[in-house]
């Protein structure tokens, strides 16, 4: 089947997707967007979090038949242009970013936090990221760069 579907803003289109492959493996492998991860495919990492029609879903858990004409929006989708957005810069800063493999699940669901609660406390971020596992116990760090991308948005 043919997918298409808008990505980062632009209209895409997938063919030759079998309707029961993942969301996740069409944005890695045929639409050359690797940024979303794939670690555990069952959907308790959030490596791979992606919006889905402003939702945050894991693209490991999503059919490729359901993005088909929806919205989706990946870490590459985050920055504007050269210009990293303001919770990529803050996991730089504060030293977020380890390993690197499941911060592009962790920028993401950043933003859909910060979208809906500008001033989240400690026990709201750890909630809102109970989802994401970072394997290099980076916590603290992830804790400090959200609350510095808050602040950021605040102003």
């Amino acid at each position: 089947m043919r997918i298409t579907c808008t990505v980062n803003g632009q209209p895409r289109d997938a063919d030759d997707v079998w309707e029961g492959e993942s969301l996740l493996y069409v944005l890695r492998e045929r639409l050359g967007l690797p940024g979303s991860k794939n670690a555990c495919e069952q959907g308790e990492c959030g490596s791979c979090t992606v919006y889905l029609d402003g939702e945050t879903v894991c693209a490991c858990l999503v059919a490729a038949g359901q993005a088909d004409g929806r919205d989706i929006r990946t870490v590459e989708g985050l920055a504007d242009g050269e210009r990293l957005h303001p919770v990529q810069q803050a996991f730089i800063e504060t030293g977020a970013v380890q390993c690197g493999f499941c911060t592009p699940g962790l920028l993401v669901q950043v933003d859909a936090l910060l979208r809906g609660n500008p001033d989240p406390s400690d026990l709201e971020i750890r909630e809102a990221l109970a989802g994401n596992l970072c394997r290099c116990t980076g916590y603290e760090q992830i804790l400090e760069a959200v609350h510095l991308a808050a602040s950021r948005r605040i102003g």
